[in-house]
């Protein structure tokens, strides 16, 4: 469903706003932006209502290059794709910063009931999953309904057989009920191993209620896991539940893999180079590796698209921000979070000059609300950027922003972030399965995002506020 999104310009605001940006906007103490900065703001929120450049980048990433599974060639074909269409758009210092992982891909996957109510069950392979035997994996299921009534379960009655937990996940608007949900395949491998299960399956950690499993990643140690481990479609984890009241029932798992210690991968870094402060980064970011079943649309095509059409919006006015906006896309966040741990160890000389970093990873839904993560004397410029996005719809949050997944690491690292909170409710319809393609992407919430970074990222970039600030004037 489409929905507006208005942002009010006055003609003035308008015709003033050409020829303002790079100049020198510092906010007052109050963080009152300037009549000029306020006018270079609304520029950006109209224009980015409009966007058409990030959208494209999503549409061809999704087109041209498709799944880019983590340390793939696929992967390796986005990075080059990458370079070669942020330096056609006119960004600064492209490149690739290198790094290796961890390689696992699936090769074959099935699952099915044997014995009298012998059929077939929908699964998908989770991320570091080692193979089965040559014919898979027989044996009698064992039920529990969450992660924690499996690790209370004596190893007696999880011995030798294939552990399913048949936990829901429950809708949110922010996303939170995938954190509980989520415990299960990063921990369901790990906890039956100990108790000598043979293998798990998960209901898959998702919202939808169609015959398609969601893959992602479980715990492992270097490129495998403890156990081989599948996600069960949703429809197929009742009809189990189902089964196992009827009597005992036993599941062939059959499972291929191919893993490899070591691997390329890499982080994709563009920039805006700034003006009087060129050397302190306002950081956006996406992630540009994605699961191999659907094209990695809403993760994390569209965050990309988010943050380089933002950008561009910058790099398009008539100066420069006193700031470099720097857009990084990590590479290989799906299995572990590793571009952004390489970032900040590769960045470490330098995240004292990082004022502000977030990242877009959670689909295309519009923002409804903008949490920080600021110092505590910060809040009045915090207050200032609450107002310029409040026309495009966002309602403050809080001041505990976590940025993101990749930028997740920074805020410990005394790096000040935000988090621009997407509308996810449909979210984990999609998150991990075929169906995360292109058309899933609403072009007008798609823009409001765009809209929002570019405001949000501005303003960071040329007010020259102090994001870290830790005392309140006067106190």
């Amino acid at each position: 469903m489409s929905r507006p999104f208005t942002y009010a310009l006055s003609s003035l605001a308008l015709a003033g706003a050409i020829g303002l940006a790079g100049c020198v906007a510092m906010a007052d103490e109050a963080g009152v932006m300037p009549a000029k900065a306020q006018q270079t703001v609304d520029m950006l929120a109209e224009r980015g209502l409009k966007d058409e450049i990030g959208l494209k980048f999503v549409e061809d990433l999704t087109t041209n290059i498709g799944p880019r599974l983590a340390g793939s060639e696929a992967e390796a074909r986005a990075r080059d794709w990458a370079v070669a269409e942020l330096t056609s758009l006119g960004f600064d210092n492209v490149r690739i910063e290198a790094f290796t992982i961890p390689y696992w891909s699936r090769v074959k996957e099935r699952a099915y009931v044997v014995g009298p109510a012998a059929q077939p069950l929908i699964i998908t392979a989770l991320g570091g999953s080692p193979s089965t035997p040559a014919g898979g994996i027989e044996a009698n299921i064992v039920r529990f309904t969450s992660l924690k009534n499996l690790s209370a379960a004596p190893a007696s009655s999880v011995a030798g057989k294939i552990v399913f937990i048949d936990e829901p996940m429950t809708r949110t608007q922010d996303g939170s009920g995938y954190g509980m949900a989520v415990r299960k395949r990063g921990g369901c491998a790990g906890v039956a191993a100990e108790k000598g299960a043979s293998a798990c399956l998960i209901r898959s950690v998702g919202t939808q209620h169609h015959r398609m499993p969601h893959t992602g990643g479980m715990s492992r140690e270097g490129p495998l896991g403890a156990l081989p481990a599948a996600a069960l479609s949703p429809p197929d984890a009742d009809q189990l539940t189902r089964l196992l009241t009827r009597g005992p029932v036993k599941v062939n798992l059959s499972l291929t893999v191919e893993s490899a210690e070591s691997v390329p991968s890499g982080n994709v870094i563009a920039e805006v180079t700034g003006s009087s402060r060129a050397d302190e980064i306002v950081l956006i970011s996406c992630h540009l590796d994605s699961w191999d079943l659907g094209t990695g649309a809403l993760d994390d095509g569209a965050g990309c698209g988010i943050v380089v059409g933002a950008a561009k919006l910058i790099d398009a006015l008539p100066g420069k921000p006193e700031r470099t906006v720097r857009v990084v896309l990590y590479g290989s966040e799906e299995i572990g979070l590793f571009g952004g741990k390489a970032y900040a160890k590769q960045h470490a000389g330098e995240l004292d000059k990082h004022v502000l970093a977030a990242e877009s990873d959670f689909g295309a839904g519009p923002v409804w609300r903008f949490q920080t993560r600021f110092g505590d004397g910060a809040m009045a410029y915090r207050d200032a950027m609450l107002d310029a996005l409040a026309p495009l719809g966002i309602s403050p949050g809080d001041n505990m922003a976590r940025g993101g997944p990749d930028v997740s690491m920074l805020p410990a690292l005394g790096v000040p972030v935000v988090t621009p909170g997407q509308d996810g409710s449909d979210y984990f319809d999609y998150h991990h399965t075929p169906d995360d393609t292109f058309d899933k992407i609403d072009p007008e919430m798609f823009r409001q995002n765009v809209a929002t970074y570019a405001v949000f990222a501005y303003l960071a970039a040329d007010m020259g506020w102090d994001f870290r600030k830790a005392d309140v004037e006067g106190e």
